[in-house]
C-alpha cells in the first residue's frame, strides 16, 4: 500500500540536525549577519537539489561539506505576486496567484524560495545515506517582518534607552530571519549561536550552554543547546538589557523583563507556575523541556507566541496586584502560552491543515485551567461567547472548514450527514459548503495559512477550540484525556532517543493519528465526526416553537431548519437534546432531527395545578418556590431550552411567551439561561420584565456577568416604558442602597474592591443608568447630576485596589448621557462656548479635567484618556462640538501608549467615514502602511474594514478613486511580500472597499502618482486669518516617510495645467498644499456632498505650512498606577506629546475647521515656534473682496533637488492662464488656546488645569 504523502515525508532527505549562528547583531543599522548549517541525510539516490525556505535574506555562499562551495538560486514569488502583467489585476486573479505563490514555496511540498544544487562528487555520499553539511551565509538588513528592533529615540546608550530586538512570525515564518525548512514536520536537534553587545542578553530556545567573552569584552555569545526535536517555526530569538527574575516555586521557570519592570514579574511568575502544574497533573506528563523561559518586549505584533521551551510576550501583560481588570486577561494568556508548550511545541503537525488539532488542544486546555481559577459559570460564559461570535462570523462571510485539504468519506448513498446517518441529499449540500464557497464566497484561499484572512484565522482558532469541546461531549472527559496523554507518552519516547530520528514521526500529529488514536483508547469510531465538524464547514440554525395540548397532556414540538440556504448554515441531521422544565422538575428529551422541520409529540411529567406556589424542583437539585401566577393554568411547562450543554455549532431562536423567559431568568441556574433570557426580554417592555431585571441586578447569587447583562437590559426596557414609568430613573435607587453612604444616599462610600461583584456592578450600573431617555429623547437632569456627584465624591483613599478603571467607567457614563442636539441649525453658524447647552458645558470640562490631569497623573494603560476621546468623539458626532481631527492626530502620533494611539486611530477612521477628505484617509493609510509599531497597523486596517468610508454597494464617494485602489494594489501585491498578517488584512481592506472585481487601469493610476517639484523659499501671508504663534505652540506630528527629507521649504511651485497630482510628499514634509490648477475634469463634490463631473475653475493660493517639529524631551508615556510603581512602557523621545483640548476651535466655522491648522499648547514646550500657518482657501469672486493678480512668467520647468526621477505623462500646454490669489483685506486675528493654557478664563469651558488639580 502506497503511503500517503505527509509533511513528514515529502522531502527526498532527513534533517538531524541544524545550527544557527548570528554573528553580528546591529541596532543602529537593524541589521543582522549570520550563518546557518543543516546536517541531512539522504533518503533517495537521486537527490540533486536542496530546497530551503529563506525571505528577505541576502545569500552571500552556500558551502556543502564546509569546503565545496555550490550553486544556488533565490526566488521569493511573494515580492511580484500577479507576475502575469496581461490579466486584469482584479481580487479573483490575484486569490489564485496568492495561493500559487505560497504552494511553490511550501515546505511540505519539497519547495523554498532558495535552491541548493550538489555537486557531482556528492553523489557517492548521497548513495551511502551518509550525512551531508550544508552552509549557509546571509545577512539580513533592515527586516520588515519576523525580525522587529524597539529603538527608542533620545540620549543616551542602548541599554539607557531599553533598545531590544525579538523574533515573532506568523505561523511557519522562520524563513524570515534564517534560511530553514520552514516546515511543522521536520523536527531535528539545535544549536544556537548569538553574539552581542556586552551588556545586552540573548535569549532562546533550549538549554543555556555557557557564555563567552570576547577578547576586547565589548561583546559575548550566547550558546544554546535544544536537544529535544523542534521544528523551525518554534525556534525564537529576543536580545536586549534584560532584567531577570526566578520563579522561587519552580527553578526551571525564569522570567525576563525590561529594566524597571522586575517589580510586576512576581505576578506573572505566579500564574505560570500554577498553569504547569495544573497541566502535568491533568495530563499525568511531565514538562517536556528542561526549562521554561518567557520574555516581555514591547510593541509585539500578538500578545504572545509561544516557541520551544519559551514563551515571547507583550509587556502590556504584566500589572500590579492593584489592578483588577488586567488579572483575568493576563492570567488566561500565560496559561495558554503554557498549553501551547505541551501541543504546538513539542508536538508538533504532520501538515499544514493539521494545524486545528493543536490549537485546539491547547486552547482546550487553557479553558481547563480559566475553569479552575474562575470558576464554571465563567468557563460557560466563555464558551456561550465563543459559539455565539462564530456563528456570527460564518453567517456573515461563510463557513469555516478547519481542514479543507481532505474531502468526507463518501457512502454508498451519498456523503455521511452531520448526525452520522447517511443522507442522499447531502452531498449536494456538502458539495456547496466545501467547494463552492471556496471559489465564490471567499475573496481568499483557504489552503494555505499564508493565504488565509486574518479574521477567517481568528475564528478557526474559536471553531478548533469549540469542536475538542464537542468531541469530549462525545467520548468523555476521561478518555479525552487518555488519548492526550497517549500522544504525549509517545511523543516523550521518540524524543529520547535523538540518533533514531525515524522514530520522531511520534512527536508530529494529524487528523487521521488523532482519530487512530481515540479508536485506539476508546473504542469508538469518530470518522463521522471527523468528516461532518472538521473537513466540513457550517453550523446548523434551530427555530422551536411549542403548542401545549391539555387534553393529552402533551407537548406538541416543531424545530424548524429554514435557513439552510443562506450563508454559513447547514442541514443537521442527527439527536438533539430538548431539556423542559416542568412544574415536578427538569426532564430532558432526545429527538432525532431528520427532515427540515422536526415534530414531536412529548408527554409532560406534571399535571397543570391550580395552586399559585409550590416548591420546584431545579436541575441542580435544589427545589424553589415559585409564584405561578403569572404561568398559563393549563400547562406545567416552565420553561424550554435546546442543545442546553452546548454540543453541536448551533444558534437556536426559541419562541416563547413571556413568563417562561422570565421563570428561566430568575430560576434556571446555568448562566447561558440566564443570558440567553435576558436577551429575550429587551423584547417585551412590561413591569414584570422591569421587575424581573431589577431582581437579578439586586440577588447576590446570580453570575455577576448577568447581572451586568440585566442592567443593560434595563435600560432598554426603561426607555421603551418612557411613558408609563413611574418612580425614581431605572436603577438609581438599586445604586444608592447598594453603594450609597448611610447618612447621605447621593454620596457614594469610599471605594472598596475587595467584593470583585460589586466592583463590577458598581462600574456597570452608572454606563447603564447613562443610556436612560426621557420622553424627549434626552438623558434625564438627575441622571446626569448623579454621575457628576459620582465622580466629584469619589475617594479611593483606603482602598487597595486601583480605581483607574473606576473612574473611566464613569467618564464612559458620563458621555453616555450625550444625545444629538435638538436643533440642526447650529451647524451652519458659529460654535462657541456661550452656544453650549448648560449640560454640554458640564460634561466638557468634566471631561478636559481628566484629560488632562492623567497627563499629570498617569495610570496603568490610560483608561480615563481612552475614555475622554471617545466622549469628544461623540460630542464631535452629535453636533456639540465642532468635526476636528486634530485632537486624535496628536494621540494617535507613535510614542503614545499603545491603547491610547488605538483609540485615537479609531475616533479617526469615524471621522473620515463620515466627514473625512483625502488627506484624513491617506494620513490613516500611512500609519498603516509605515507606522513603527507592527501591532497599530494590523489593528488600524481591521478598523477601516470594520468602518469603511464607503463599500462597491456605495461606491460614490469622494474618497473612492484609483490612485487609493492603486496604492492598496502596490501592497498586497508586492510591498508587503514580507508581512503574511499585514497583506492579508489590506486584502480583506481592499476587498471591503472595492470588491472582487475592480479593474485598475494603470494609466489612471498613473495619474495620480505623486511628483515631486522644486520650490524656492518666499513669504506667504495667510488669505483669511492669522494665528498668532504661542509661547508654547506646538504642531502635531506627522508619519515618517520613506523617501529623503529636506531641511527647509524653499519653493511653492508652479502648477502644470490638466495635471491631477497628489502631492504626498511636499504636503507630509514641508508643508505645502499643492493641489490642482485651472480645471479639472474629475469628481468633485458640490457643496451637497453629491460628485458632479462639471468643469469648474479653482484658484489656487499657495500657502506655507510650518515645518512638524518633533520634541526632544517628550518620551513615550510610561503607565503606572496611582498606587503602585511604574508599570510596562518604553521610553521613546522626539515624540510630540497628546495636546489637551482644543477650546479656541469654537471661533472656527465648523465648515472650515477641517482644513485650518491648529496651533495647540504642550505643557512640556517652553520655547517660541514662530511658523506660517496655512489655509487652503477658494477665492470667491465678489465686489467685496480684493484680490492682486500675479501673472506668471514664462513657461518654468521643474527642478528637483533628489534623485528621483518622475515621469510626466502629460504635456505642459502652451497657452497658460493666470493663478489669482485671493487675500481679504479683513484679517482675523485669533490665538489658540489648550486647557492648560493660562490665560483662559475660570469660567469658561476651556479654562486652566490649575483650575482643576
Amino acid at each position: 500500500m502506497k503511503k500517503d504523502k505527509t509533511g513528514d515525508n515529502a522531502r527526498p532527505y532527513k534533517l538531524a540536525h541544524q545550527l544557527v549562528s548570528l554573528t553580528g547583531i546591529s541596532f543602529q543599522r537593524k541589521n543582522i549577519l549570520g550563518m546557518v548549517e543543516l546536517t541531512i541525510i539522504p533518503l533517495k539516490n537521486n537527490l540533486q537539489f536542496i530546497n530551503l525556505n529563506a525571505k528577505q535574506c541576502r545569500i552571500y555562499r552556500v558551502t556543502v561539506n564546509e569546503n565545496i562551495e555550490v550553486p544556488f538560486q533565490y526566488f521569493d514569488p511573494f515580492v511580484d505576486i500577479t507576475q502575469n502583467k496581461d490579466e486584469e489585476p482584479t481580487l479573483t486573479a490575484f486569490s489564485a496567484a496568492h495561493l500559487n505563490a505560497a504552494q511553490i514555496t511550501e515546505p511540505d511540498n519539497n519547495n523554498g524560495e532558495l535552491v541548493i544544487s550538489l555537486p557531482a562528487e556528492l553523489t557517492a555520499s548521497v548513495n551511502d545515506g551518509t550525512s551531508i553539511k550544508i552552509s549557509v551565509e546571509y545577512s539580513l538588513e533592515q527586516p520588515s517582518g519576523g525580525v522587529h528592533f524597539v529603538i527608542p529615540e533620545g540620549d543616551g546608550s542602548l541599554v539607557e534607552r531599553r533598545a531590544h530586538m525579538f523574533t515573532m512570525c506568523f505561523e511557519n515564518s522562520s524563513r524570515l530571519w534564517f534560511p530553514c525548512v520552514d516546515s511543522y514536520a521536520e523536527p531535528c536537534t539545535w544549536d544556537l549561536e548569538f553574539t552581542v553587545d556586552e551588556n545586552m542578553t540573548a535569549v532562546s530556545c533550549g538549554d543555556l550552554i555557557e557564555v563567552v567573552a570576547a577578547p576586547d569584552l565589548r561583546r559575548k555569545t550566547y550558546y544554546y543547546n535544544l536537544s529535544m526535536p523542534t521544528c523551525a517555526p518554534n525556534i525564537a530569538l529576543a536580545v536586549g538589557p534584560f532584567e531577570i527574575y526566578v520563579d522561587p516555586t519552580m527553578h526551571v521557570i525564569t522570567h525576563f523583563c525590561l529594566p524597571g519592570l522586575s517589580e510586576l514579574l512576581p505576578t506573572a511568575a505566579k500564574y505560570t507556575h500554577e498553569a504547569l502544574e495544573f497541566y502535568e497533573d491533568t495530563l499525568s506528563n511531565g514538562y517536556p523541556y528542561s526549562c521554561y523561559k518567557q520574555v516581555f518586549v514591547d510593541e509585539t505584533p500578538t500578545d504572545y507566541a509561544s516557541y520551544a521551551s519559551m514563551g515571547i510576550m507583550s509587556v502590556n501583560l504584566l500589572h500590579p496586584k492593584q489592578i483588577i481588570d488586567q488579572v483575568y486577561v493576563s492570567k488566561k494568556i500565560l496559561a495558554q502560552v503554557m498549553a501551547e508548550q505541551f501541543f504546538g511545541c513539542f508536538i508538533s503537525t504532520q501538515n499544514w491543515s493539521d494545524w486545528w488539532l493543536t490549537c485546539g488542544i491547547a486552547l482546550y486546555m487553557s479553558g481547563l485551567f480559566a475553569k479552575k481559577c474562575f470558576g464554571n459559570n465563567s468557563y460557560r460564559e466563555w464558551i456561550h461567547n465563543e459559539l455565539t461570535s462564530l456563528v456570527k462570523y460564518e453567517e456573515e462571510i461563510g463557513p469555516i472548514v478547519l481542514d479543507p485539504t481532505q474531502q468526507p468519506a463518501p457512502t454508498s448513498s451519498g456523503l455521511v450527514s452531520p448526525g452520522g446517518t447517511s443522507n442522499p441529499g447531502f452531498s449536494l449540500s456538502f458539495n456547496n459548503v466545501q467547494n463552492t464557497n471556496e471559489i465564490s464566497n471567499f475573496y481568499f484561499s483557504t489552503r494555505s495559512l499564508h493565504t488565509i484572512s486574518p479574521r477567517y484565522f481568528h475564528y478557526m482558532t474559536k471553531k478548533a477550540h469549540l469542536v475538542l469541546r464537542m468531541l469530549e461531549n462525545r467520548i468523555g472527559y476521561s478518555l479525552l484525556l487518555q488519548v492526550l496523554n497517549k500522544h504525549l507518552s509517545l511523543a516523550s519516547n521518540a524524543s529520547q532517543n535523538p540518533m533514531s530520528s525515524g522514530l520522531w514521526g511520534h512527536m508530529l500529529i494529524s487528523t487521521n493519528i488523532f482519530n487512530k488514536t481515540i479508536f485506539t483508547v476508546s473504542g469508538i469510531d469518530m470518522s463521522v465526526f471527523i468528516d461532518q465538524w472538521v473537513r466540513t464547514g457550517g453550523h446548523a440554525k434551530f427555530t422551536c416553537t411549542f403548542v401545549f395540548n391539555r387534553k393529552r397532556n402533551t407537548l406538541e414540538l416543531e424545530i424548524k431548519q429554514d435557513a439552510i440556504s443562506q450563508r454559513g448554515i447547514r442541514k443537521y441531521v442527527g439527536p438533539l437534546l430538548v431539556s423542559i422544565q416542568e412544574l415536578d422538575g427538569p426532564f430532558k428529551h432526545t429527538l432525532q432531527v431528520e427532515g427540515n422541520v422536526a415534530r414531536a409529540d412529548i408527554t409532560c411529567h406534571s399535571k397543570s395545578r391550580r395552586n399559585k406556589k409550590k416548591k420546584i424542583p431545579l436541575c441542580t437539585g435544589d427545589e424553589v418556590d415559585i409564584d405561578l401566577n403569572a404561568m398559563d393554568n393549563d400547562s406545567p411547562v416552565l420553561w424550554i431550552r435546546l442543545d442546553p450543554e452546548m454540543t453541536i455549532l448551533r444558534s437556536c431562536i426559541i419562541e416563547q411567551p413571556e413568563y417562561q423567559w422570565n421563570y428561566q431568568l430568575r430560576h434556571e441556574k446555568d448562566i447561558t439561561a440566564q443570558m440567553e433570557a435576558v436577551v429575550a426580554l429587551d423584547k417585551f417592555p412590561t413591569i414584570a420584565t422591569r421587575n424581573a431585571l431589577c431582581d437579578i441586578i439586586e440577588n447576590e447569587q446570580v453570575y455577576i456577568h448577568v447581572r451586568c447583562k440585566a442592567a443593560h437590559c434595563l435600560t432598554k426596557i426603561a426607555n421603551a416604558m418612557v411613558t408609563n414609568w413611574t418612580g425614581p430613573p431605572a436603577m438609581l435607587a438599586t445604586f444608592k442602597k447598594m453603594f450609597g453612604s448611610f447618612s447621605c444616599p447621593h454620596i457614594i462610600k469610599q471605594n472598596n474592591f475587595s467584593n470583585l461583584q460589586h466592583y463590577y456592578l458598581q462600574k456597570t450600573i452608572p454606563i447603564a443608568m447613562a443610556g436612560l431617555r426621557n420622553s424627549h429623547g434626552i438623558c434625564p437632569p438627575e441622571i446626569l447630576k448623579f454621575i457628576l456627584d459620582l465622580i466629584k465624591y469619589n475617594d479611593n483613599s483606603k482602598n487597595r485596589y486601583s480605581d483607574n478603571y473606576y473612574r473611566a467607567s464613569l467618564i464612559e457614563a458620563l458621555g453616555a448621557t450625550i444625545t444629538p442636539v435638538i436643533s440642526l441649525m447650529q451647524k451652519a453658524c458659529d460654535i462657541t462656548a456661550d452656544s453650549l447647552s448648560g449640560d454640554s458645558k458640564l460634561i466638557l470640562e468634566e471631561i478636559t479635567q481628566h484629560l488632562n490631569l492623567e497627563k499629570r497623573l498617569q495610570t496603568y494603560k490610560y483608561p480615563i484618556t481612552i475614555t475622554c476621546l471617545k466622549a469628544i468623539r461623540k460630542l464631535q458626532k452629535f453636533g456639540h462640538l465642532p468635526n476636528n481631527p486634530n485632537i486624535f492626530r496628536s494621540y494617535s502620533s507613535y510614542g503614545n501608549f499603545i491603547g491610547v494611539r488605538l483609540c485615537a486611530l479609531e475616533a479617526l477612521v469615524d471621522f473620515t467615514c463620515l466627514d473625512g477628505r483625502w488627506d484624513d484617509l491617506k494620513y490613516l493609510i500611512d500609519i498603516a502602511d509605515s507606522d513603527p509599531d507592527p501591532k497599530v497597523r494590523n489593528e488600524l486596517v481591521r478598523m477601516l474594514c470594520k468602518n469603511p468610508p464607503f463599500t462597491p454597494k456605495k461606491p460614490n464617494n469622494r474618497l473612492n478613486n484609483d490612485y487609493l485602489s492603486h496604492h492598496l494594489w502596490k501592497l498586497i501585491n508586492s510591498l508587503l511580500s514580507y508581512d503574511t498578517t499585514l497583506r492579508c488584512n489590506f486584502v480583506d481592506l481592499y476587498y471591503t472597499l472595492f470588491g472582487r472585481q475592480k479593474i485598475l487601469r494603470a494609466e489612471v493610476a498613473a495619474l495620480y502618482k505623486p511628483i515631486k517639484v522644486e520650490v524656492e523659499a518666499k513669504s506667504c501671508t495667510l488669505p483669511n486669518i492669522i494665528v498668532e504663534p504661542d509661547n508654547n505652540s506646538n504642531s502635531e506630528r506627522g508619519i515618517k516617510r520613506s523617501i529623503d527629507h529636506e531641511e527647509q521649504l524653499e519653493d511653492v511651485p508652479e502648477i502644470v495645467d490638466e495635471l491631477k497630482v497628489e502631492s504626498d510628499n511636499l504636503e507630509n514634509e514641508f508643508g505645502i498644499d499643492l493641489h490642482f490648477d485651472k480645471r479639472i475634469k474629475d469628481e468633485i463634490s458640490n457643496d451637497n456632498g453629491e460628485p458632479t463631473n462639471e468643469l469648474k475653475e479653482v484658484n489656487l493660493v499657495p500657502i506655507i505650512r510650518p515645518p512638524f517639529e518633533l520634541n526632544e524631551h517628550k518620551s513615550k508615556t510610561g503607565y503606572f498606577s496611582e498606587n503602585s510603581a511604574s508599570l510596562p512602557g518604553i521610553m521613546v523621545s522626539n515624540s510630540s506629546g497628546p495636546v489637551g483640548f482644543e477650546p479656541g476651535m469654537f471661533n472656527v466655522k465648523p465648515e472650515d475647521q477641517s482644513n485650518k491648522p491648529v496651533v495647540v499648547q504642550n505643557e512640556n514646550k517652553h520655547h517660541h515656534h514662530h511658523h506660517h500657518h496655512h489655509h487652503h482657501h477658494h477665492s470667491k469672486i465678489d465686489g467685496t473682496s480684493n484680490s492682486s493678480k500675479k501673472k506668471k512668467k514664462d513657461k518654468k520647468k521643474h527642478k528637483h533637488k533628489h534623485k528621483h526621477k518622475h515621469e510626466h505623462k502629460h504635456k505642459q500646454d502652451k497657452s497658460k492662464e493666470k493663478i489669482k490669489e485671493d487675500k481679504d483685506t479683513t484679517i482675523i486675528k485669533v490665538k489658540e488656546e489648550t486647557l492648560t493654557s493660562g490665560s483662559s478664563s475660570s469660567d469658561d469651558t476651556s479654562r486652566d488645569l490649575s483650575v482643576f488639580i
